[in-house]
């Protein structure tokens, strides 16, 4: 489904030393799975998750999606993939101040037709803010309007879900529903979360550990509960 070769990232400084972001990253994720990557700030996971996207490009390797690179693909073609099978839920919820919240759900797919409008508001439901729908986001809490990006992620039922810290802005009450809800969606939907919070991954498939831009290792979630298990 997504595949990644011996990706690097690298960043130059003013004093035109190099600094590694992403180090030899292979990486392979199976349709309908759930992946959590793990680790510190700084650790990589972000930058990772970006290129597998393609929304940021590798200094080095090569990222297939559905046994295609990207870097050959033409702009219009990646982007309509990106719109098209593609779910983004970032750090930040990036909503349009003047539109409603309902049509901040539906401007991924552009449409407005019942349909489409209906799967947006039970959505909105289902994470429990349709009484919002007609408001503007700047009337919710911040946590609130990340349910409306969360919603915008899914509503044209993606192929895969690149979730960056999806949960950072909610309480853990709320971070159990979005990931109950992401959860839900394992076997139709690859799902792809970075995080710094263990505590969220115990539904995925297998946890990717990254540490100073490298992956160090791959466990089961099972693991992160339980020392004892490998």
């Amino acid at each position: 489904m997504l595949e990644a070769r011996e990706l690097s990232l690298i960043y130059g400084n003013e004093r035109n030393e190099e600094y590694y972001a992403l180090r030899d990253i292979n990486f392979l994720a199976d349709r309908g799975e759930m992946i959590g990557m793990i680790g510190p700030s700084g650790s990589g996971k972000s930058s990772l998750l970006y290129i597998l996207s393609g929304l940021k490009k590798p200094t080095a390797g090569t990222v297939y999606y559905q046994d295609h690179s990207i870097e050959v693909m033409s702009f219009n073609d990646s982007a309509a993939i990106r719109r098209k099978e593609y779910g983004f839920i970032f750090q930040r919820h990036f909503l349009i101040d003047y539109l409603t919240v309902l049509d901040n759900v539906l401007v991924v797919v552009n449409q407005s037709q019942k349909a489409w409008r209906n799967t947006a508001i039970n959505l909105l439901e289902i994470l429990g803010i349709a009484d919002f729908a007609d408001q503007k986001p700047h009337k919710m809490s911040v946590g609130q309007r990340q349910k409306v990006a969360i919603a915008r992620a899914l509503v044209n039922k993606p192929k895969i879900i690149f979730a960056d810290e999806p949960t950072a802005s909610l309480d853990h009450s709320n971070a159990r529903l979005v990931m109950d809800i992401l959860a839900s969606l394992k076997g139709q939907t690859t799902i792809l979360v970075t995080t710094h919070d263990y505590s969220i991954l115990e539904q995925a498939d297998r946890v990717i550990h990254m540490w100073d831009g490298r992956i160090i290792k791959t466990t089961l979630p099972s693991s992160l509960f339980d020392p004892t298990k490998k």
